[in-house]
């Protein structure tokens, strides 16, 4: 198996040799934040930050060091979260792509590992294909390339609530189980509806999940595997995908 090309990791002209070899970078997003009384606090930061370098390494295209701060507020009073505004988080991703466009980069994947940042991230895009229109930008979770209902985090309802749960518990037993503490790991039950709220607000522990306790280190492979899996397929075939020809008609 190839190696991640770390972008950090190149002198000045490297650097420029690898954007002639794809314009294209991943930007993984995280977060600092509490997840319950038997995760490290990074864990969004880290499974996202493996999963793009896993991509990274077959498909060729470079990861960028991760933005470890996320749009975490919501979380609440539990201690340990760091977070960042949602305007802060739209402003570092467009100083990021900026200096990175000026770099010659003109693909540009933003790989989220923490759901509240989606919106920050969307508009990120949204802002940047404004600016750079010789540019394309894709905001996306590492999960997003194979369908939710698929993700068997043991979470029916409460969709972004989704929070140290059996996914998250078991993929971190598969890449850093000296960072779980098992012995304190909790459950939670899932309720439906129709208002999002804060962490603090619904969950005494900071978890949202049920069957926490069952999470293991093979199902966390399985998982992570999958998820490396589909994102690397759908990330080669983006790179490679042709711009669009504005003049297309229909033949018909």
């Amino acid at each position: 198996m190839n190696s991640p090309v770390f972008w950090e990791r190149q002198t000045s002209p490297e650097a420029g040799e690898v954007v002639k070899r794809t314009d294209a970078v991943i930007i993984p997003v995280g977060a600092v934040e509490q997840h319950g009384p038997h995760l490290p606090l990074a864990v969004d930061t880290l499974i996202c930050q493996a999963v793009a370098e896993a991509v990274s390494a077959q498909t060729g295209v470079p990861v960028l060091p991760p933005v470890t701060y996320g749009v975490s507020g919501s979380h609440g009073d539990f201690p340990g979260t760091v977070a960042l505004r949602p305007e802060t988080m739209i402003a570092v991703m467009e100083d990021l792509i900026d200096s990175l466009h000026a770099s010659g980069v003109r693909q540009f994947i933003l790989l989220n590992g923490h759901i509240w940042n989606n919106g920050a991230l969307d508009v990120s895009a949204e802002k940047l294909r404004v600016r750079h229109k010789d540019s394309r930008v894709r905001a996306l979770g590492y999960v997003t390339m194979y369908p939710g209902p698929e993700v068997n985090g043991r979470v029916q309802f409460g969709r972004g609530l989704m929070h140290a749960n059996f996914f998250e518990t078991s993929v971190m037993l598969h890449l850093h189980p000296d960072l779980v503490r098992m012995e304190r790991a909790t459950s939670h039950v899932d309720v439906d509806s129709f208002w999002d709220y804060r962490m603090d607000q619904v969950s005494d522990t900071g978890v949202w999940g049920r069957e926490v306790q069952e999470a293991n280190a093979e199902h966390g492979q399985e998982e992570f595997d999958r998820c490396v899996q589909t994102t690397a397929k759908a990330v080669a075939s983006a790179v490679a995908e042709p711009w669009p020809d504005p003049t297309h008609r229909p033949t018909v």
